[in-house]
This record gives structure tokens, C-alpha cells and sequence, in this order.
């Protein structure tokens, strides 16, 4: 069997392409990690310790693979250069005669905004998209994580609010419909379907999951329909900025969302193309919330 490198197999991206792959049972997977220890029970067939800032690591990565699933983590630490860390993992697939090479992006912002926008946790994957489409690969494909349902459950899990609900607080309209949402750990099921198609999707289609289109009132309504006491409160963008350190780049991203979508003027295309190839169709915000939202963390 042809083997599939992913990097970033301790998270959630590419331990949900791991787990894909794996169910599908078309290809060899060799699982990478700078710390090997944390892909134990994953169900690779082979682990590997590679780190994408350190290039003298990535030849065994690639060593005999057919394919390469590649994702960065802009989050990981300040300073974080995530055009180097893709240039390195592009020529070094290339080097090792990687055939297809599946590159996580995200619509370049700066582009589409005409840099009315600044969301360098966006923009910096995307002008890796350049490195990789002229890299000569002889199949190349972009897929687009979304906004992650996780999210909800994690870094912003509604807050208690005064009346005893609990809530988000957020610089956005509660109407505006253009959270392109879904749950991270499916992307896999897209790069999978890439993997297995590349006369479809090998020639730079960009490929987005997406399992709802959302406003805050469509997440709102949602929970509360399955008994939770939940609100949403928008804020000036002003008071948003001063309630932690990274919440600028937040509110800029949620500006990008309003005025552009999350996936952009092509999303639909995006996402309608990741849905013919993908091995399993994702999964609604109210199905995965049913199972998710911790009912003693969110309700009255």
C-alpha cells in the first residue's frame, strides 16, 4: 500500500485525517508528531518525530511516501513563521518525490479585503498556497478547515452572565448568517476523498468542510431548542479589543467574516466539492451539540 505522511497528528486536523485514512483502507499512514508519545492508540502504522521548524528533520518524514497532508498551528507561540514552516515542508516533500501533497489553508484575507483586514492566522497559510502550486508536484490539493464547532466547548465556551444564563459576548450582529462551521476532526474525511481522487482534485482545487452556515441567533436558538439557557450579547469592536490579549485579532477575523464570509465569495463551490469527494457527510452544528454541549456546563 502507498504511504500517506500527516503532520500534525497529535491535533485535532490531523488526527482526524489519521483516523480517515485509516477507515478508508486505501493507504499505508505514517503518523508525525514532535513528541511521538502523544499518537499512542491513534491506529497509524508508523509514528515519526518531525518538526517543521527544524528542516534537517523532515527528509525520514517524507522518506517513501506517496502523500503528504501538512497543517501548521499559527496558536503554537508567538513569532510562529508559518510560510517558513510551509516552504520547508514543500521542498522537502519535493525532494522525496512526494506525488500529492494536501496543503490545510485558509482564504488569504489581506487579498480579499484589499488589506482592510488583518488575520495573519488566515493570511499566513494562505501565501503558502503559492509555494505548493509551484512546487511541480505532480497532484496538489488545498483543503479549508472551518470554523471549528470545538470552539464552542473550548477557548469560547459561553461565559456565566448576570441573569444566570450563560453566554457569548462577541463584536458581531447576532444575525449575520456567515460562520461557515463544522467539526474540525471530519476534515479528515475530505483529504481522505483527495487522497483517493486525485484526477478530480489534484490540480489546486481547494476543498472546504463545512457542516452549517451559522449567525450567533442560529447558534443560540439551536441550544436553547435542546434545553440549554444560553444568550448572545454583541459589543463595540473597541470593547471587545480590551478583554485579553489576542482578542483583536479575533475581532478582526469576526470583521473578515461580516463582510466576506468565512470561506470567502467561493465558498459554496468549495464546499460543494469537498462534499463529492469526502468518505462521510459532515456533520450539523445541532446533531454535533446534541452530543457535545455538556448539559451541566451550559444549562440552568
Amino acid at each position: 500500500m502507498k504511504t500517506i505522511v500527516v503532520f500534525g497528528a497529535s491535533g485535532q486536523q490531523g488526527g482526524g485525517v489519521v483516523r480517515a485514512l485509516k477507515a478508508q483502507g486505501m493507504f499505508r499512514v505514517r503518523a508525525v508528531s514532535r513528541d511521538t508519545a502523544r499518537l499512542a492508540g491513534l491506529g497509524a502504522d508508523e509514528v515519526v518525530s518531525a518538526d517543521l521548524t527544524r528542516a534537517e528533520t523532515l527528509g525520514p518524514a517524507f522518506d517513501g511516501a506517496h502523500g503528504a497532508f501538512v497543517v501548521t498551528n499559527f496558536w503554537e507561540g508567538p513569532g510562529i513563521d508559518e510560510l517558513a514552516q510551509g516552504r520547508a515542508a514543500v521542498d522537502a516533500a519535493r525532494a522525496a518525490g512526494v506525488q500529492h501533497f494536501i496543503w490545510s489553508t485558509l482564504p488569504n484575507v489581506a487579498v480579499l479585503s484589499d488589506d482592510a483586514f488583518d488575520v495573519p492566522h488566515f493570511t499566513q497559510k494562505a501565501r503558502v498556497d503559492a509555494l505548493v502550486s509551484k512546487a511541480g508536484f505532480p497532484a496538489y490539493t488545498f483543503v479549508e478547515p472551518p470554523f471549528y464547532f470545538q470552539n464552542l466547548t473550548g477557548q469560547m465556551t459561553p461565559q456565566p452572565q448576570a441573569d444566570g444564563s450563560k453566554g457569548w459576548v462577541m463584536p458581531m450582529a447576532p444575525d449575520s448568517r456567515v460562520i461557515h462551521a463544522g467539526d474540525v476532526s471530519e476534515l479528515g474525511t475530505v483529504v481522505a476523498g483527495a487522497f483517493a481522487n486525485p484526477d478530480r482534485v489534484g490540480a489546486g482545487q481547494h476543498l472546504a468542510l463545512s457542516g452549517d452556515l451559522l449567525s450567533w441567533n442560529d447558534i443560540v436558538k439551536t441550544l436553547r431548542d435542546q434545553g440549554h439557557n444560553v444568550q448572545f450579547q454583541p459589543v463595540p469592536g473597541e470593547v471587545f479589543d480590551t478583554f485579553f490579549p489576542q482578542a483583536p485579532e479575533l475581532r478582526k477575523m469576526m470583521n473578515y467574516f461580516e463582510a466576506h464570509t468565512y470561506f470567502g465569495p467561493d465558498a459554496d463551490e468549495k464546499i460543494a466539492l469537498a462534499r463529492e469527494v469526502a468518505t462521510a457527510t459532515p456533520t450539523s452544528f445541532a446533531d454535533w451539540a446534541r452530543v457535545n454541549f455538556a448539559q451541566d456546563r451550559v444549562a440552568q
